[in-house]
Order: structure tokens, then sequence, then C-alpha cells
């Protein structure tokens, strides 16, 4: 226990350690995996295997430099997303050569802590729909990206609901909040409805890169291609003698699919990817490489980037609210945020020193006034740049606007980017 001591954001609690794990721990830790720990789950954040991994051979050109902004953005000068001090504590660079190796090939990532449950009953399709922002009345095998809003039209959650059934779903989720929200508002609906948690009897693997199709496909005989399996859709499928629900989905903006099964199959599936990965050079990549591949596709990170503070339009996840799909949960609210317009926008900051790097919860001033904060940063390593993520007023959130961040009293200037930085027709995840 700490007492009275300076906490890092990244710093870990050491005990009681470890708690919950994934079938396959004993691989990942063979693997040098260095674990950070969230609700209880050991999350790899890098592996020390990557350690000789090439540094940027295969990464793509930066971006050009944005339009009135100043500074280096040539990637190469020297210090270009390497941390130092306070920064580099609890780091590594060996996330950035997981980044551009998931870029370049494909990386296995474990998303068993993610939380999922499964909603089923006559009534369940009347109830999600009661919840969400989004349409999920579509048909068998459909993967939808939504809101759950408040009364108030404030975001509660973003999940992704897959219709395996026409009375059941799988939703993944952020966790025992909205669990026991979903347990609490069954109790007040009327009809059939069951809400159970399998986080704890799954686990899953998320295959992705340009070569995930690749490594997958010949170990199974359901076709994976385009148009047999197609982005945003989930099927049940074999790969090799382990039956697992695929979801072609990617929270890192590349080809692949989050492969689920039963805990006892975990450690075989594990075992049967990485093998027929080997001659793609496959990888595991950890929560650091993550985190930075989705920001560079402008992917929101829920508790930081969305909360009840904003609404969906606001966020920049207005996409996900269908007003006439019928009344749900916060829709009269949001109607009435949509006709009047967001106060606040969340916006993309690119930093005009490459070199810089903040952690989140900074200030944002435009001149003298602060306007806003942080909500998420890290380096872009496929881009070339320090990229960090902030609400602004809407006078000052559009293109090629200039704020500066300060980071230990020192103020940076950044520049109000189009988003995403990366991909931004999203072909990759299409491809």
């Amino acid at each position: 226990r700490e007492v009275y001591d300076i906490i890092h954001p990244l710093q870990q609690l050491e005990q009681p350690r470890p708690l919950r794990t994934s079938p396959f721990y004993a691989r990942l830790q063979a693997l040098g995996a260095v674990f950070f720990e969230g609700r209880g789950w050991e999350r790899p954040q890098w592996y020390e295997a990557n350690e000789a991994l090439a540094s940027g051979a295969d990464a793509p050109p930066p971006l050009p430099r944005p339009q009135g902004s100043a500074g280096d953005w040539e990637r190469g000068q020297g210090g270009e997303g390497l941390r130092t001090g306070w920064a580099a504590q609890h780091w590594s660079p060996i996330s950035a050569k997981e980044h551009l190796a998931t870029r370049a090939r494909v990386a296995m990532f474990d998303m068993t802590p993610l939380a999922r449950c499964e909603v089923a009953g006559s009534a369940a399709l009347a109830f999600l729909q009661g919840l969400t922002t989004n349409n999920l009345d579509r048909p068998l095998g459909s993967v939808t990206y939504t809101a759950m809003t408040n009364a108030r039209g404030g975001v509660l959650s973003d999940i992704t609901v897959t219709r395996l059934h026409d009375e059941r779903f799988w939703v993944a989720h952020n966790g025992p909040n909205d669990l026991a929200y979903f347990q609490q508002q069954r109790r007040q609906h009327v009809g059939a409805i069951n809400v159970r948690d399998v986080t704890g009897g799954t686990c899953c693997v998320g295959v992705w890169g340009p070569l995930a199709r690749q490594l997958v496909q010949p170990l199974s005989d359901d076709s994976l291609d385009n148009e047999a399996f197609p982005y945003l859709s989930a099927q049940q499928i074999h790969v090799g003698e382990v039956p697992v629900l695929a979801l072609r989905v990617s929270y890192v903006g590349e080809l692949g699919w989050e492969l689920y099964t039963s805990s006892e199959y975990g450690l075989r599936l594990w075992d049967l990817l990485w093998q027929a990965g080997q001659p793609l050079g496959v990888i595991a990549a950890g929560r650091g490489a993550f985190d930075s591949l989705r920001l560079e596709k402008g992917y929101r990170f829920y508790g930081v980037d969305i909360h009840s503070g904003y609404d969906p339009y606001e966020a920049g996840i207005g996409f996900t609210v269908k007003l006439n799909k019928g009344p749900f949960r916060g829709s009269d609210a949001l109607a009435e945020r949509k006709a009047r317009g967001p106060q606040r926008k969340l916006c993309c900051l690119v930093l005009d020193d490459p070199r810089v790097a903040v952690l989140g919860n900074e200030p944002i001033f435009a001149g003298d006034a602060a306007v806003g904060y942080v909500t998420s940063a890290n380096f872009g390593y496929s881009v070339g740049h320090s990229i960090a993520y902030g609400y602004l007023p809407v006078d000052h959130a559009h293109e090629g606007a200039r704020v500066e961040i300060a980071y230990f009293g020192v103020r940076h200037g950044a520049t109000v980017a189009r988003e995403p930085l990366f991909d931004p027709k999203g072909e990759r995840l299409r491809t």
C-alpha cells in the first residue's frame, strides 16, 4: 500500500496479483509479457520478446505538416515517439515496435479482459432497443456499435452488440457498471429477458493486421473472404478443432477478427494461431500498442474520451444515434441537442513537436484562456506524430485551429486535425 506517495497514472498495484488470468497466461509469460492490471485482470502491456523487432522499417511515411502549424514534422530526426522523464515511467519503446508490426504484418492480442454478456429472451430486442441509440433490429450475424445514454443524453457507455439469434445477443461492454445497469433495467422491463455475464467462462484472441486472413483461413474450413464474411459481421466457425464465435471487428484499424471461445479451449486456440502465424512473422502485442493504434484511428475510449458529461454528438459518435428507430432512453434529449447543435466537440490534436509526450488531463489553451483538457494521448507511430484528443468549444473545434497544451508548466503548440489520421477511408478494415 502506498501512503502519501506521488502516484504515476500508469503505476500498478502490486497485490493481490495475479487474480484473473486468461487461459493462455503461461504463454504470454513465456514471451516476457509485462502485465498491467485492470478490473483484476492481468493485461499484457508489452512483450520483452519483441525488443529485437526492427524499429520503423515497415512504417508508412509521415503525414504532411497540417496547414498553419509549426515545428519539426519529419520522423527520424531523433527522439520522436521516445519518452523521457516522468512520461517514460511504466512505458517501453517496445510498444512502438509492436504497433508497427501490427500495421505491417499481423499480431495477436489477448482480449479476454473485454467484458461481455449475453442478453436473451423474447423481449431481448425490445429491451436493448430501449437502452441504445443505434438500431439493433438487423439481420442475424450483424455487429452494431452503439451508445447508451441517460435521460439527459449523456453517454453512459459505448457497446458492441452482435445478433446471434432472433432472441439472443452478444454484448461487448465496458465492465461491471454496464452489467449492473442491464440487470437493473431488466427488473423494470416487462417481458422475458435474461442477462448473463459470460466474461469469466470465455476468452478472446484478437488477430489483426494485413496478414490476418492468411493466418486464420488455413485453420478453418469456413470461408473468411470479404463476400462470405464482411466487415461488422459475426459467424460461428471452427479454428482447427476449436469452436469459435468470430466477430469481424477491429479497434486497431486493421483487417481481423475477435475470436471467442470457451475458456477450456483457450490454450489450444492460442497455440493453433501462434504456430500458424510463425511463417507470417506474427507477434503477440500488448495494450501499449493497442492504445496508439486505436488513437491513430480516432477510436474513443470510454471513461476518458466519452462519458456522461458529453452527448454522442459532442463525442463524435453521433453516427450511432438513430432518432427514427423509435423511443429509447435519452432520445428526446438527443433530439433537442441535435437541433441546438453541440457546444463542444472532441477534437484530434497533432502536436507541433513529435518529441513531446503528454499523458492525459493536461489543460488546453487558446491564447490565455484554458478551453479544455486532454482526454487521451499517445504517439502515432504509423503517422509520425504525437497525438492528443480533447474537448474544445465549437469556435476552436475546426480543422487548422491552433491551441497549446500545457505539460509541466511548458506550453506546446498543437493543431486541430481532421480525423482519423490513419486510413481515413477505412479501406484496411474492409480488405
